[in-house]
């Protein structure tokens, strides 16, 4: 099956499925979810994983009478559901509070080195990285450990890095009710440095900036912060 992409002189080229995953290329701002996707409860979700990663085990020839690979099943189809893919639920979004700006802070405020760990939509495999951001109050806060929160609601979700970005932007503009929202992250991705070409040295470093970010000053000032 191909795609359309894009050659770097302009004209359409055709892109395989697999070549999307190796390149990993995103399609999509919003999450790929299809429209059944919360009709069964978690714990339902979890017995029907189980069976399948059983099935998965079987066919790589591993002998699950085992005592140590017996609840090996479970044990994943429970960490796919309540820990790493936890983000897919909106329902798991934290709850945010606004508070008034009582102290009449003006300035940019940076979160910067939160560290999270998400998994390549493409493989299946971990992305860890740090995220940094910043926004300026329009009148009001919350709380700084919602933003570690967002970052994470987010993270657990199969992702591309880009989309990751994107997401957590959006959803802190929508949270703190400004424009003036930035966000840099930079990840290792277990897909490149694992597998495939297998480089360990390289990360891969994304961004997102609006309102008063896209002031050239106000770029600068924040970008400074994380050299500290």
């Amino acid at each position: 099956m191909k795609q359309n992409g894009y050659h770097p002189n302009g004209r359409t080229i055709d892109i395989s499925i697999d070549e999307m995953g190796d390149e990993h290329i995103s399609t999509s701002v919003e999450t790929p979810l299809r429209a059944d996707a919360f009709l069964l409860s978690d714990e339902e979700k979890i017995d029907a994983i189980a069976l399948h990663f059983g099935k998965i085990m079987d066919l790589l020839g591993l002998d699950r009478t085992d005592d140590s690979l017996q609840g090996t099943p479970k044990r994943v189809a429970k960490m796919y559901v309540k820990e790493i893919f936890s983000g897919l639920n909106p329902a798991n979004f934290p709850d945010i509070k606004l508070f008034e700006n009582k102290y009449k802070y003006q300035e940019m405020l940076v979160e910067k080195n939160i560290l999270f760990y998400s998994n390549c939509e493409h493989h299946f495999v971990p992305i860890i990285g740090k995220a940094h951001v910043a926004y300026i109050s329009s009148g009001k806060v919350i709380g700084l450990s919602k933003i570690n929160r967002i970052v994470q609601h987010f993270a657990k979700r199969p992702q591309v890095q880009e989309r990751l970005t994107v997401q957590i932007a959006d959803a802190l503009k929508k949270a703190l009710e400004t424009n003036d929202v930035a966000v840099v992250i930079d990840a290792t991705h277990l897909c490149v440095s694992s597998r495939g070409v297998k480089d360990v040295n390289s990360s891969t470093v994304t961004s997102h900036f609006s309102g008063n970010f896209l002031l050239e000053s106000k770029k600068t000032e924040f970008l400074k912060y994380l050299e500290l």
